[in-house]
């Protein structure tokens, strides 16, 4: 029941010619993702995200940055610093080494969570759409 979040597989950053500059985990002045503290059994001390809570923004070399936002409601387990001093990994290995963050959904909502989730076929319909 827990989530990691990575960059889809079309995401404009993962399309060919594109280079990660930075990667960023201060979302305001007041809001690091970095100060996330966990502890204990009931993950005591995680940040609570949204659906719509920004994770961290991630500047190309082109000049564009993007946010990624959570997508689900739940605790932050843990962020990905390998990825601030390593920026690359995100397109190199985006679904195993180069995750975002680790996410914990309610335990009552984890199963409509996931219900909710497009499938492979479901999202590149989604996707030939655009």
């Amino acid at each position: 029941r827990i989530c990691v979040i990575t960059l889809a597989e079309a995401h404009p950053l993962l399309q060919s010619g594109k280079t990660i500059k930075s990667v960023n985990y201060q979302i305001s002045a007041n809001c690091s993702r970095l100060q996330n503290k966990v502890s204990g059994k009931s993950k005591r001390g995680a940040q609570f995200l949204t659906e719509l809570a920004p994770l961290c923004r991630i500047s190309s070399s082109d000049g564009e940055e993007y946010t990624v936002y959570s997508c689900i409601r739940g605790r932050l387990i843990e962020v990905n610093e390998n990825i601030l001093s390593n920026p690359a990994i995100l397109q190199e290995k985006p679904s195993t080494e180069g995750y975002i963050a680790v996410v914990l959904p309610k335990f009552e909502e984890s199963k409509s969570i996931t219900q909710g989730l497009l499938t492979q076929k479901e999202y590149e319909e989604v996707l030939s759409k655009r």
